[in-house]
């Protein structure tokens, strides 16, 4: 099921369908004829995605990997400019969870034209807010170390119980 949400007037209005809602442009220097669209629909365009994760260096993934880690993730989130009858993803975060008490943040990502516009906390926070509604507390995420300080800026602690993390990789 498709869930699109407006980031900015926190929540839907009548005027928007249960499936689709505008990004409020208040306070985004957007161009003329420019919406933002938020989704959380998983069937998205691989494509689409991978093109975002080219244009900030982020190293390609198997897209038949990316496609079953979109289908086990707890939620996807997507950004989308739509100018006319011309649309492209410019963010995107997943998360996974038991469902009970963990979950962890994943590829979070916003297109360099857009970033520094609220658009990555706003979506950020719709996700928080999506695991805190099912009553899951502990939210982890891996930051590389030039954004560590968006992730302070919205809770986010360094080790805050000085546990290090462990990784396990093949040989």
């Amino acid at each position: 099921m498709v869930f699109w949400k407006s980031l900015f007037s926190g929540g839907d209005t009548a005027a928007e369908s249960k499936t689709s809602a505008t990004v409020k442009a208040t306070g985004i220097d957007l161009p003329p004829n420019t919406q933002v669209f938020f989704s959380t629909d998983r069937d998205l365009d691989l494509y689409a995605l991978e093109e975002l994760c080219d244009i900030v260096g982020w190293s390609r993934r198997p897209l038949r990997k990316v496609k079953k880690a979109l289908q086990n993730s707890f939620i996807v989130v997507s950004m989308w400019e739509v100018r006319g009858a011309t649309k492209r993803m410019i963010g995107f975060a997943r998360a996974t969870s038991d469902g009970a008490f963990n979950a962890t943040v994943w590829d979070v990502v916003v297109h360099p034209d857009f970033q520094g516009q609220r658009l990555g906390k706003a979506m950020m926070k719709y996700t928080i807010d999506k695991i805190r509604a099912e009553d899951i507390s502990n939210i982890t995420l891996f930051a590389d170390a030039h954004v560590v300080g968006f992730y302070s800026g919205m809770g986010f602690v360094e080790d805050p119980e000085g546990i290090k993390g462990m990784f396990w990789y093949p040989d």
